[in-house]
């Protein structure tokens, strides 16, 4: 029901914050594995450039902010180095990048308080160089394409640098003359609180590119009448799941599905009502698979079902589970009510049982769906199904009718 006072309702502003903290899609975790090499790269090269800039100083002005920069690149030579070993080896995990953006924020803090140990507060606080590195370790956050990892960064940035600056004044003077005022000026409570203005800034800055860019690709990947995933998506994600599956030596089976007489339906009860259908259809298959499960959109009324770490049988099972549902589904179209008129076909194939290739796979699936449908429709036909693997072989060059 609609609002009358056009205000937003609050379960909606929870859906919308629930979708800000939700877990990246998979592909998404894929390219944050690519994001982290690349940082992982960025590291090293700052950490290079860094270096040689501060010998560089500590030979031509020994001392000062010199020493700060080696401690700072120093430490993130190191870590730049054992992180990218550790992810170019192929591990990656989600907190992987909770991890290592927190090291890249609390790397430039080592080096601010690498000025207080030196007993140069005035460099900590008023530091041209090393502060500006907070800003590329808030950028690298964007590469792991996670919402919450721009938050976490952010936060740790402001809870840190507000440290070193509370410290500082609970420990010196910093109105005083002290080294270092006369190259980075004299300290300014108000310097400081737009020092972490900007930094909030820049943290929502980073929330909202990688909000933006998530968006992006769910309306790249997904299918406009039914919410599935579409074929480009499916052609991708199916994939990165063979070659998981084929690393960890785990299953994977895949479904192909296809809507019974689904001309016929159209023409008996309209267009619409045939779009009703398939977003009811899909609606029933997201309901009773795994959020690890993938459902795509094919082509037309066909759908596919990618069943991560799943046997053939248990795919069988789940697949009949789901077809009951669809048989008994209620549909609601604008002039009457529809019960138990739509049915489906589906083929499973599973890896490795009937081939390691993706391109074999579909072909069994697609032929195993259509020794269902030659069959008498309405059924599942698995691996076991000898008969109807035997039948499809022998029907694969019959075109099917058009109301199949």
């Amino acid at each position: 029901m609609a609002n009358p006072s056009g205000a937003e309702r609050p379960d909606s502003r929870l859906l919308r914050m629930a979708w800000l903290w939700a877990e990246p899609d998979v592909v998404l975790l894929d390219a944050s594995a690519d994001g982290e090499r690349l940082s992982g790269r960025i590291r090293i090269v700052v950490a290079l450039l860094i270096t040689g800039v501060a010998l560089l100083d500590l030979v031509t002005s020994p001392g000062g902010e010199a020493m700060g920069w080696i401690i700072f690149a120093v430490l993130g030579l190191a870590l730049a180095a054992g992180l990218y070993a550790l992810v170019t080896r192929g591990f990656y995990r989600p907190w992987l990048g909770v991890a290592t953006s927190a090291l890249d924020v609390s790397v430039v803090t080592a080096g601010l308080v690498a000025f207080l140990v030196m007993g140069q507060p005035q460099l900590a606080v008023n530091s041209k160089v090393v502060f500006e590195a907070y800003f590329l370790a808030l950028a690298a956050t964007c590469l792991r394409y996670d919402p919450r990892i721009c938050i976490w960064a952010g936060t740790l940035a402001v809870l840190q640098y507000s440290g070193v600056v509370a410290y500082a004044a609970s420990q010196w003077d910093l109105k005083a003359p002290l080294p270092g005022m006369v190259l980075y000026g004299p300290f300014s409570w108000h310097s400081q609180i737009a020092r972490i203005v900007v930094l909030i800034g820049f943290t929502l800055l980073a929330m909202i590119i990688v909000l933006r860019a998530r968006q992006l690709h769910r309306l790249s990947t997904s299918d406009f009448l039914t919410g599935l995933h579409n074929r480009g998506y499916f052609d991708e994600r199916i994939r990165e799941e063979a070659v998981r599956t084929r690393r960890h030596r785990h299953k994977m089976s895949i479904a192909m599905i296809d809507v019974d007489r689904f001309k016929n339906f159209n023409d008996t009860y309209g267009h619409s009502a045939g779009d009703m259908a398939l977003q009811a259809i899909a609606r029933t298959l997201k309901d009773n698979l795994r959020v690890t499960d993938v459902v795509a959109r094919y082509g037309g009324e066909e759908l596919v079902v990618i069943l991560p770490e799943t046997g053939p049988e248990a795919a069988v099972r789940k697949l009949e589970q789901i077809r009951e549902a669809v048989a008994e589904m209620t549909l609601e179209l604008p002039r009457r009510t529809l019960r138990g008129v739509l049915t489906f076909s589906a083929g499973v194939a599973s890896f490795p049982d009937d081939g390691e290739e993706v391109d074999v796979l579909i072909a069994r699936a697609d032929a195993r769906l259509f020794a269902a449908k030659q069959g008498g429709r309405n059924k599942v036909m698995g691996p076991s199904d000898h008969s109807g693997l035997r039948a499809s072989q022998e029907l694969r060059a019959v075109e099917l009718p058009p109301e199949a």
